[in-house]
């Protein structure tokens, strides 16, 4: 490795370093509620293995807004399993999460994997909760597929299964709660060809940081912007898509092959919310700062404060504390007998944001409050939430 490649992972592991001193214990914040949820809801005929997005193309779709239901009557236990808590995205479904457990007046555990890269920990964690006798399991899956078989398991033994954000092909879930992944991908790919246009640009050339493969929500990152790509009325050529844990050393080392080998040429690079900020680093590093435009395909608070910045100039956004805030509430709706057949899936509709809008964005219903720090459990016979 060369004197760049040294400093480059020597300054990319202060940065992780710095994001992870934010990572302690911490207060959980109460909330006053929250606004109704825009969502859509969307029933298919039977049971299928369907994605969210073939779900949204192929199920009858009602949008509307969730509103926040009662507290339950009991401190019902729900696990909720996540790919990690290395990155803001996550941290604020933490929040939204923990927050609404307070509420609400249940008792909740996240158990975090160790990454995209770690689906046998994840697999572990399922059979853990499992094995405790939850009275419900909330998933994020690793895999859009690896992770049927003990979501399968979990129904089995009479323990209802719903889904957070990351998508999977499972017909065993009693609801998803997640977003259009394909939609988030075309709307950020979308604003890239506007701005381009804007700028009188002819033809544009953009590389995609998009997460690791194989997780269903990369899958409708990459599958969106090739659509939106197709559709462009100015040729767009998207020239490399590299796949890759969202750490930020991982992603750091991904962006400077992508400059290194693709240099002036490129003009935008769209990436995911742990992929984008890496981005900067090789940039200024090659004297490229400014000259290459990033976005982002969601919205974390790091993203939205580069956005103000000027570093970033767009990103789609999930809402994924309000996916958290109505998944948590959807769980509580079912176990109270509240919601007989809720639908197969509700998507909550996305937002965009770009420097225009910044001052008026409902940053609420993405990012966890300032100061937040993740935390796993919250138990409300005790009234404690522990990191």
């Amino acid at each position: 490795m060369g004197k760049w490649g040294v400093r480059l992972l020597a300054l990319a592991s202060m940065l992780l370093c710095r994001s992870a001193v934010t990572a302690g214990e911490t207060a959980v914040p109460r909330a006053d509620g929250f606004d109704p949820v825009p969502v859509y809801s969307i029933d298919l005929p039977a049971a299928s293995p369907a994605t969210a997005d073939e779900a949204l193309a192929q199920g009858r779709v009602v949008p509307g807004f969730y509103p926040m239901t009662r507290p339950a009557s009991r401190p019902w236990r729900v696990a909720f399993l996540f790919p990690h808590i290395k990155d803001p995205y996550w941290i604020g479904c933490s929040y939204g999460i923990v927050s609404e457990a307070r509420r609400l007046g249940i008792s909740v555990d996240i158990l975090p994997a160790a990454g995209y890269d770690d689906l046998v920990g994840q697999l572990r964690k399922m059979d853990e909760a499992i094995s405790a006798g939850y009275d419900a399991i909330v998933i994020s899956p690793i895999s859009l597929t690896a992770n049927n078989a003990s979501i399968a398991k979990a129904r089995q033994r009479g323990i209802p299964v719903f889904e957070l954000a990351n998508d999977s092909t499972s017909p065993d879930l009693i609801l998803k709660v997640t977003t259009s992944m394909k939609s988030m991908g075309r709307d950020a790919t979308r604003w890239v060809i506007r701005d381009a246009q804007r700028r009188g640009m002819q033809r544009i050339r953009i590389a995609l940081l998009p997460g690791p493969a194989g997780a269903g929500w990369v899958k409708g990152e990459v599958e969106g912007s090739y659509e939106a790509a197709r559709q462009s009325p100015i040729p767009v050529s998207i020239v490399d898509v590299k796949y890759g844990d969202s750490d930020r050393i991982g992603q750091t080392q991904l962006a400077a092959q992508l400059i290194l080998q693709y240099g002036k040429s490129l003009d935008y690079v769209i990436g995911c919310t742990g992929c984008i900020p890496a981005v900067r680093l090789p940039l200024q590093e090659a004297g490229l700062a400014g000259k290459i435009r990033l976005v982002s395909f969601d919205l974390t608070r790091e993203v939205a404060q580069l956005i103000r910045s000027g570093e970033v100039h767009a990103s789609a956004d999930t809402r994924g504390v309000s996916q958290a805030r109505v998944v948590t509430h959807s769980v509580v709706e079912y176990l109270e007998g509240r919601s007989v057949k809720p639908p197969k899936t509700r998507l909550v509709r996305l937002g965009l944001v770009e420097r225009d809008i910044w001052r008026h964005y409902r940053f609420d219903t993405s990012i966890a409050p300032d100061g937040y720090r993740p935390v796993l459990s919250y138990h409300p016979v005790s009234g404690t939430a522990n990191p």
